[in-house]
């Protein structure tokens, strides 16, 4: 397992976070394999600067947490994490805050480009009195976006509310398909 996340976190070899020196040698402390580069003698471990930095737990659990946490459709609590992984509700707490601030962190990180199909969705339920349907004051306009390959498969996809979605998550130039529905003039705009 450790080779594996050797290679998905130095694919091309091991860069030093200090000088991105590629030379190194490694170092046994205890269990943990750490590598120290020839260049700046800087000391790094696998999982420094990562998800696992700091942790005491077989990595084999963290991985085991990744899937459920990140493949819930509607949401995973981490007394539900608790019962999979079987370690103490404040373990299972901290192994899920940490998986979703990661992935909360990669999806800010991309904007969408190229080819971009977008359509709009609202969220939110409904209240007694109040009126229903897109109109609907209890509802939120959500931009439901998805990236395309040359070949029209999803690449990306963002949900995001529509005052911010120009703003941050299409690239400049981008071409923006949508249906043509009359919710869209109102956007028009900022596109």
């Amino acid at each position: 397992m450790r080779q594996a996340l050797e290679v998905a976190r130095w694919s091309d070899g091991f860069h030093c976070p200090r000088c991105n020196g590629t030379a190194y040698y490694v170092i046994r402390d205890g269990i943990r394999k750490v590598f120290q580069c020839s260049a700046c003698r800087h000391q790094t471990s696998l999982i420094a600067g990562t998800v696992f930095q700091g942790t005491k737990l077989p990595l084999t659990v963290w991985f085991l947490a990744i899937y459920p946490v990140s493949q819930a459709k509607t949401g995973l609590s981490s007394l539900a994490l608790k019962r999979q992984l079987g370690v103490s509700y404040p373990t299972a707490g901290l192994i899920h805050h940490k998986l979703m601030q990661a992935m909360a962190n990669r999806e800010e990180r991309y904007v969408l480009d190229g080819r971009i199909q977008v359509d709009d969705v609202y969220l939110g339920g409904e209240r007694a009195g109040g009126k229903t349907g897109r109109g609907s004051e209890n509802k939120v306009p959500i931009v439901a976006a998805v990236s395309l390959t040359e070949d029209d498969r999803p690449l990306r996809m963002r949900l995001t509310p529509v005052s911010t979605w120009v703003k941050d998550c299409l690239a400049p130039g981008s071409t923006v398909f949508s249906d043509a529905s009359a919710c869209w003039c109102r956007y028009q705009n900022g596109l």
